[in-house]
C-alpha cells in the first residue's frame, strides 16, 4: 500500500518553495519597469496558495518514506514544479500556448537549455530571471533541497535522495543524508555567488551576471541574449565561464575534496582524471582544426574550441560560435558528444562519463576472459570493485538510453522532423544539452516546432534528467504490487 501522506506533504512544500522563488523576479521587474509584476506576484501566491492548502488537506498515513514513495514523489514532484512553474510565462503572455510553456519550462528544471523564445532580450526582466532560476533550481534538483529540511516535516529523505541524485553512484560526504543534501547546497549557492562576483569584475551589471551564474552553474545554459555568449566575445567573460562550467560538470564529492585539500583523493578519482583528459586532448584537436579551416587568431579558435567543447560536454548549452559551421567531420565530433556527459554527482546531463568508463573497461576485459576463462578479473574504479548489479545495471541503462534516442528520433521523424534534426533534436532533448544539429543547431531554436514534437521532447527532457528509471520504474507491474 502506497504512503500518501509524505507524498502531498513534499509536493506541498516544493510548490510553495517555487512559490516562494517567483517573487525573487519581482524586484528585477520593479526596478526595470517590465511590466511583468503582476504575472510573478499572481503566480507566486497560486503556487504558494495551493501548496499551502495541499499541506492543511488531512490524509491518513505515516511520515516514512520508502523507495515506492520515494520514486514517486520525484516524479509527482517534477510534474508539480513544471505545471506551476509555466504560470509566469502564461500570466504575462511571453509564451501565450501551453505546450510552448510547458516545453520552456522543462528545458529550465531539467536545465537543457533548448527554448521556444525568438527574441529573448524583448522578453521582460523578471519573467528572463525566473526562467534563469528555474535551470538553477533544476541544477541539483529541488528535492535534495527538500532533504536538508526533511527533519522539519518529520521524514527521513535516504530514498527520495537516491532517486534524484545524478548518476549511478551514491558517494556520501556525510553519513547522515540531510548533511549531505546541506552540503551539496552551500557547495552549490557558494560557487553561483563566487561566478556572480566574478562576473561583475569582468563587466556585466549584476542582472547579467547574476543570470549567468545561475544557468553556469546548473548546467543550464539559458542566457539574457539572443546570441548566448557569442554576445560576450571577450576572453575575461569567457574563460570564467569556461572554469565554471567545468566545475559544475564534476562530481560534487570530488569538489568537496579539494575544497578540503585532499587532493589525493581528487586524483584518485578516474572519471574526473577522465574527464580532464578528454576535454583536455579533444580542446588540442578541435582548436588545431578550427584555426586550419578558418581565419580565426590562435587564442580564438583555442578559446572557441574549449568553449563549446565544455559547454556540450558538461550538457550546459551556452553557445559561443557555430561548431556546426566548422566542417562535418566536427559537426560529427559535436554530434557525439552530445551522448557522452559530465561526471556522475554532477549537475550535468547526458550518460555521464563514469557509465562510459565501466563499459570500456569491462569490455577491455573482456578480451583477457576469453584468453582466461577461468581466471578471475575483476573490474576495478577508484581502486575498488564494480559489482556485478551495478555493472549490470550500467549495461542496461545504456542500451535503454540507444533505444530510447531511436524511439524518438524515429517519432519526432514521424511527425515531421528531416532525419539530421530529428536525430539532432531527440539526442540533445534526451542529453539535456540543448543545441543540437540540424535545424535544431547552436545558432537556431525550438520556436518552430510542432506541438507534438514540442511535447515528445519534453518527455524525452524529462526522462533524460531523472536517469530513465525513476520515470519507467512507474510504468512496470512490480511497482504497483502490494508486496
Amino acid at each position: 500500500m502506497i504512503n500518501f501522506r509524505p507524498i502531498a506533504r513534499v509536493i506541498a512544500v516544493l510548490l510553495m518553495l517555487i512559490g516562494g522563488m517567483m517573487l525573487f523576479g519581482i524586484p528585477f521587474s520593479l526596478y526595470y519597469e517590465s511590466g511583468d509584476f503582476w504575472a510573478l506576484l499572481n503566480s507566486g501566491l497560486i503556487c504558494i496558495v495551493v501548496g499551502g492548502a495541499l499541506w492543511l488537506i488531512p490524509i491518513p498515513g505515516t511520515g516514512n518514506i520508502k523507495k515506492r514513495e520515494g520514486y514517486l514523489i520525484v516524479a509527482l514532484g517534477w510534474l508539480a514544479m513544471v505545471t506551476f512553474g509555466m504560470l509566469p510565462y502564461l500570466l504575462s503572455g511571453v509564451i501565450p500556448d501551453v505546450i510552448g510553456a510547458f516545453f520552456e519550462t522543462v528545458s529550465g528544471m531539467t536545465t537543457t537549455g533548448a527554448s521556444v523564445l525568438t527574441d529573448i532580450e524583448s522578453v521582460p526582466k523578471g519573467i528572463l530571471f525566473w526562467r534563469s532560476l528555474t535551470q538553477w533550481i533544476g541544477g541539483m534538483g529541488i528535492i535534495v533541497l527538500t532533504v536538508a529540511i526533511f527533519p522539519l516535516l518529520g521524514i527521513g529523505g535516504i530514498e527520495l535522495f537516491v532517486a534524484e541524485a545524478p548518476g549511478p553512484t551514491s558517494d556520501k560526504l556525510h553519513p547522515r543524508i540531510r548533511e549531505t543534501a546541506k552540503r551539496l547546497w552551500q557547495i552549490y549557492v557558494g560557487l553561483t555567488g563566487l561566478l556572480c562576483i566574478v562576473l561583475l569584475l569582468a563587466g556585466l551589471d549584476f542582472y547579467e551576471a547574476i543570470n549567468h551564474a545561475l544557468t553556469t552553474m546548473a548546467t543550464g545554459g539559458f542566457s539574457t541574449k539572443n546570441a548566448s555568449m557569442a554576445h560576450y566575445d571577450l576572453p575575461q567573460v569567457q574563460y570564467p565561464i569556461i572554469f565554471f562550467m567545468f566545475l559544475a560538470g564534476t562530481n560534487y564529492t570530488v569538489i568537496y575534496y579539494g575544497l578540503k585539500g585532499k587532493f589525493k583523493n581528487v586524483w584518485q578519482s578516474d572519471e574526473f582524471r577522465a574527464y580532464l583528459t578528454i576535454v583536455g586532448l579533444l580542446a588540442v584537436i578541435v582548436t588545431l582544426a578550427v584555426h586550419n579551416n578558418t581565419d580565426l587568431s590562435w587564442e580564438k579558435a583555442f578559446r572557441d574550441s574549449l568553449f563549446q567543447i565544455v559547454s556540450i560536454i558538461t550538457t550546459t548549452g551556452f553557445v559561443s560560435a557555430d561548431y556546426t559551421s566548422w566542417g562535418n567531420a566536427l559537426t560529427m565530433l559535436f554530434f557525439v558528444l552530445l551522448f557522452l556527459g559530465a561526471c556522475a554527482g554532477s549537475t550535468s546531463g547526458g550518460i555521464k562519463l563514469i557509465r562510459h568508463l565501466v563499459f570500456f573497461k569491462n569490455s577491455f576485459l573482456e578480451f583477457k576472459r576469453i584468453l582466461h576463462p577461468r581466471a578471475v578479473i575483476p573490474l576495478k574504479l577508484n581502486g575498488q570493485v564494480v559489482t556485478g548489479r551495478i555493472l549490470t545495471h550500467i549495461i542496461i541503462f545504456l542500451l535503454l538510453y540507444m533505444i530510447l534516442f531511436v524511439i524518438g528520433s524515429i517519432v519526432v521523424a514521424a511527425l515531421g522532423l528531416e532525419f539530421t534534426t530529428a536525430v539532432g533534436a531527440t539526442a540533445t532533448a534526451l542529453g539535456n544539452v540543448g543545441p543540437g544539429i540540424g535545424g535544431v543547431g547552436p545558432v537556431d531554436n525550438f520556436a518552430w516546432l510542432s506541438p507534438p514534437i514540442k511535447f515528445v521532447l519534453s518527455i524525452l527532457m524529462l526522462l533524460g534528467r531523472l536517469e530513465l528509471f525513476t520515470i519507467l520504474v512507474l510504468f512496470t507491474p512490480y511497482f504497483w504490487k502490494s508486496n
